[in-house]
């Protein structure tokens, strides 16, 4: 019984990432968000009743990438895609490009699978991360964009950056501590610090601007640890 665990949980993730797909096409932004949350927080702790269990699986693996395609990679496509017709229109070709957070999604994850260096550190932005990104970004700007002129081209541009920096080559901070202690876990501590003011100034929506900051003091920190080797 108990090995069923987290695979349920995984499964929740996934069913989250399916209705907040149905709430996208329906424009309700704050409800896709909040399914998206809910979805993470199920991510976060399928593997953490995995370990805690000792029930780990390659079933359980497989599972977990496909559940979180569909709520990190599809879902925030489809807020992204729901914006881009409030912006361009029905006829217009242009809201299909938000599908490329999909197709990029599922080309980190299945790197991620392979990719043994990702222990650490992940390598390239989560796609959890760039889903919070574009899900709470859209909930936050939508006013603002649809009275900009030409908002979908900085749309698109956005779309065209995150999905580079999904499969990017750049060391990005992971939240996996080893120990509980300052020493080497400051940088961790500051960007938790730092989020957690972020939201209670901005509240939930502002998880768009916690990413940002999370892929600002990645690279921070990876210029230290260069000029340190140089």
């Amino acid at each position: 019984m108990l090995k069923h665990i987290p695979n349920t949980i995984t499964c929740c993730n996934l069913i989250c990432g399916a209705i907040a797909v149905m709430y996208a096409f329906r424009a309700d932004y704050s409800m896709a968000f909040t399914m998206i949350i809910c979805g993470a927080v199920f991510d976060f702790f399928d593997g953490f009743a995995a370990r805690l269990l000792h029930v780990s699986s390659p079933v359980g693996k497989e599972l977990d990438s496909l559940a979180d395609v569909v709520t990190f990679g599809l879902a925030p496509a489809a807020i992204v895609y729901a914006l881009l017709r409030e912006l361009s229109g029905d006829a217009s070709f242009i809201p299909y490009v938000a599908f490329l957070i999909a197709a990029f999604s599922a080309l980190r994850l299945a790197k991620f699978n392979l990719d043994t260096r990702q222990t650490d550190t992940f390598i390239g932005l989560p796609t959890p991360a760039n889903a919070l990104f574009w899900s709470a970004l859209v909930l936050n700007a939508r006013h603002w964009l649809l009275n900009t002129p030409h908002a979908e081209w900085m749309m698109i541009a956005g779309v065209l950056l995150s999905c580079w920096c999904l499969l990017a080559e750049i060391p990005m901070l992971a939240l996996k501590f080893k120990t509980y202690g300052w020493q080497g876990n400051a940088l961790r501590y500051s960007f938790i610090l730092l989020s957690a003011l972020i939201l209670i100034w901005l509240g939930w929506t502002g998880f768009w601007l916690v990413i940002v900051a999370y892929v600002l003091l990645s690279l921070a920190a990876n210029l230290t640890r260069a000029k340190k080797v140089a």
